[in-house]
């Protein structure tokens, strides 16, 4: 399989077709060999547009859902971002090529792992990933400009707004178990924040202090 026919398939034809047009993302996603983050029997449909199970009870999203959360940040290239849930390492690799650093959290150690495996294979030198509790972020290294989660939460856990720099931009899925709603918070100047909702969604849930308490609700 030409797996770079495949990738340039993929952003013309299920994400700038469907109305991403931040070229900056479009290019990164361009250049991602997305294949490198499943596991080899399934790196045939890694330019599919699914998302893709990565063990753990774990998913890579599908790319346009990628490229949503990615674009609804409006990078600009100088930014420190926070991720939530590394997960296959993929949306990490996105960003990377966006900001000048990345901060991703993953609670399960065996998938961090396999992530910085591959991150390190493709000389991604400008992330970091820590093994933690997603929903209370990362307070010694705030605050971001963008925070990207890749889990459903309940509600916009407070911590994540704390962490957010004024103009700065979280992205999340907020709904109960089977569904949720891609939301974008923005941080006023006094404090405030503006509360957008993208578009439906769903994603494997936010489990933590401030998200879901367990997988039970699977």
């Amino acid at each position: 399989m030409d797996f770079s026919v495949a990738r340039r398939r993929m952003v013309a034809q299920q994400i700038a077709a469907r109305g991403i047009t931040d070229q900056r993302v479009l290019d990164a996603m361009s250049t991602i060999p997305r294949h490198l983050f499943v596991e080899a029997g399934l790196q045939s449909h890694a330019y599919s547009d699914a998302s893709l199970p990565i063990g753990e009870k774990q998913t890579i999203s599908q790319p346009y859902m990628v490229a949503v959360m990615t674009a609804a940040l409006e990078l600009k290239g100088d930014e420190r971002i926070l991720e939530i849930g590394t997960g296959s390492g993929y949306q990490t690799a996105v960003l990377s090529r966006l900001v000048k650093r990345v901060y991703s959290v993953e609670r399960i150690a065996v998938l961090a792992g396999r992530a910085r495996k591959v991150l390190d294979q493709l000389q991604m030198s400008n992330i970091n990933i820590k093994i933690s509790d997603g929903t209370i972020g990362w307070q010694d290294q705030a605050p971001f400009a963008g925070i990207l989660v890749a889990a459903g939460s309940p509600d916009v856990p407070s911590s994540y707004l704390e962490q957010l720099e004024v103009g700065g931009k979280l992205v999340l899925p907020v709904g109960d178990k089977d569904q949720q709603i891609l939301t974008r918070m923005i941080r006023q100047e006094d404090g405030t924040f503006k509360r957008e909702q993208l578009l439906g969604c769903r994603f494997v849930p936010l489990i933590g202090e401030q998200g879901w308490l367990s997988e039970s609700i699977l």
